[in-house]
């Protein structure tokens, strides 16, 4: 499995429904990206830039239960359908609002911190590698998040 499959594994696997976002042909990108011909390759890298960022946000809402992060989460799984990279530049732009909202009464830990610059780095990644950079320091991220922290602030 790849990182970038890991990674989207990692971030829905507390999903009621994770098939809803983890479907085959997401899970794919990445190695549908590696294969892609010249003429796609842009298309495919934006497909796995759209698969980063929601694994991100997933992150991020379920860190801190915060509703625009799910808002800009839906808007990048409906741009995962399209068949062109115009088209999902239409679909997010028709949406721009929840991404100027994403920042407001937003407080965050340092966890929520590292997982918004990761969001931020992986939306400016213009290479392979420096979203399989992103890819692996979002995985690692991931894998050490405390999840129950307000679990136990709720509790005191």
């Amino acid at each position: 499995m790849s990182a970038y499959e890991e990674l989207l594994r990692e971030a829905f696997r507390r999903v009621p429904e994770p098939g809803r976002y983890l479907t085959p042909p997401t899970l794919a990108a990445y190695v549908d990206f590696q294969r892609a011909k010249t003429t796609d390759l842009s298309f495919r890298f934006e497909r796995v830039r759209l698969g980063v960022a929601m694994s991100l946000l997933q992150l991020l809402a379920d860190l801190g239960d915060h509703d625009e992060s799910r808002q800009v989460l839906a808007v990048l799984h409906r741009a995962l359908g399209a068949r062109s990279t115009t088209e999902i530049d239409a679909i997010i732009q028709k949406e721009v609002k929840h991404f100027e909202r994403l920042y407001t009464n937003l407080y965050v830990n340092e966890e929520g911190e590292q997982l918004l610059q990761l969001f931020e780095r992986t939306l400016d990644a213009d290479s392979q590698p420096l979203m399989e950079d992103v890819i692996q320091e979002a995985l690692a991220l991931a894998q050490e998040l405390d999840f129950t922290q307000d679990d136990e602030d709720d509790e005191e």
